[in-house]
């Protein structure tokens, strides 16, 4: 066990004690990485730790996940540090979670826990806290565990002589149950306006740029300098819950739009990714999505990778041909010094879809908006198709997908100019 110290805060109500189980074997660098972030989400909450530790677990135990003496070391580190919270960095099932809290006598928060407390006390708009509503309710569903007097069997029938009710666990699951129908109602009606919003801009001649990245990367700072607005951006995870689009200039286009999405972040809780799959459809519809990245950081590499692995998880497969293309800009530059090992990546030639910025200072942005421009233009072909107007499917297809320059009817049939990418066409042809 080694120890990632954080300095003492002063009142025991805030006190946390953070431990990481270590059960894939990570090196000592990306261990460092799990508890500075574990660390860095308590923060965004206002839960500063005293301590972060991690624990190798090579058999996880069922009743407490963590072996009994690691357990018992625990509470040493949790008398030690006056602490009455403690963060585990992983998933605990119901029976694990309620075990350690019956051990160590505090208050015992997970991964998904932590992370839902993060999204619940920031969502801004409806849908925003919709969303986080329904992913409590998931993940509570699972955790009505017998440890409450309040759940023993309520009466039931009618007169005095009713016989045995429903269990009160069995009517909170119930209740639970009815009200995340409601919610997936709402946000089933919600989802149907933002895919409206969607068409109408489809069919506008206007490209749509998604912004994405791993939370902290830089994307709300790199949006606001691009549209103007006043996004809210700090120094914290999870700055940014609710997306936000704005129209920008884009050199060769009337205008266009930027979309601004919530942060990734590793071993984010599925329940919050069904959640806000309405939200994150943005992404999907998009002409170009640009990966933002804090290049300044030492896991970088596998920042990356987890942005990867959750588009993948979006149905955004940015290895298939009809995938929107992807852009990544490098952020953060003006925090790499010479001698740092991030500074290697970016000496030498780029790749073609890659740019250098700092969105704090405003360096190599220009050239990241010029670059968006020559790949929305690049590979668009200029073809003239003739439909019978009957077939309002295809028509209303390349009115969605495509450019339409000009069009003349004739003898039932409709001659239009339509210009589009390469990989649209491929997929009118299959139509």
């Amino acid at each position: 066990m080694i120890p990632f110290e954080k300095d003492s805060i002063g009142s025991k109500t805030d006190r946390v004690v953070i431990v990481h189980p270590d059960m894939a074997r990570l090196s000592q660098s990306e261990i460092e990485h799990r508890l500075e972030e574990a660390t860095g989400l308590a923060l965004a909450i206002g839960l500063e730790a005293s301590s972060a530790r991690y624990f190798s677990v090579r058999n996880p135990k069922p009743a407490t996940l963590l072996g009994s003496g690691q357990v018992d070391q625990i509470k040493v580190i949790m008398a030690q540090e006056d602490a009455n919270i403690l963060i585990v960095d992983g998933s605990l099932s119901a029976i694990q979670q309620r075990n350690l809290e019956e051990k160590l006598d505090v208050k015992v928060i997970d991964r998904t826990g932590l992370i839902l407390e993060i999204f619940g006390a920031r969502a801004a708009t409806a849908e925003g806290r919709l969303q986080v509503e329904l992913a409590h309710l998931d993940y509570q569903a699972g955790r009505l565990v017998r440890s409450w007097t309040h759940l023993e069997r309520q009466r039931g029938g009618f007169g005095f002589l009713g016989g045995p009710g429903e269990t009160q666990i069995e009517s909170d699951r119930r209740m639970i149950r009815d009200r995340m129908a409601k919610l997936r109602n709402d946000l089933a009606h919600l989802r149907k306006t933002r895919s409206l919003h969607r068409s109408r801009r489809q069919k506008a001649p206007w490209p749509v740029i998604a912004l994405v990245g791993y939370t902290n990367a830089g994307k709300s700072t790199l949006f606001n300098r691009l549209t103007g607005a006043d996004v809210f951006a700090e120094d914290l995870l999870f700055a940014t819950l609710d997306p936000t689009m704005r129209e920008f200039s884009l050199p060769g286009y009337d205008k266009a739009i930027l979309s601004d999405t919530v942060g990734f972040v590793s071993d984010l809780p599925t329940q919050l990714v069904a959640a806000f799959r309405a939200t994150l459809e943005e992404v999907t519809a998009a002409d170009i999505i640009v990966h933002v990245r804090d290049i300044s950081h030492s896991a970088t590499e596998a920042q990356a990778a987890d942005v990867r692995a959750i588009l993948i998880d979006l149905g955004v497969d940015i290895e298939a041909e009809d995938a929107p293309l992807v852009i990544e800009a490098w952020n953060k530059i003006d925090l790499i010094e010479a001698d740092q090992d991030q500074a290697r990546l970016l000496e030498g030639r780029l790749p073609d879809n890659v740019k250098r910025i700092s969105a704090q200072t405003g360096e190599g942005v220009d050239a990241l908006v010029q670059l968006i421009s020559q790949s929305l233009s690049e590979g668009h072909e200029t073809e003239t198709v003739t439909l019978p107007i009957s077939d309002g499917k295809r028509l209303a297809w390349l009115h969605e997908n495509g450019r339409i320059l000009e069009t003349e009817q004739k003898a039932g049939e409709m001659i239009m100019d339509v210009k589009m990418s390469s990989r649209n066409w491929g997929r009118f042809q299959a139509l």
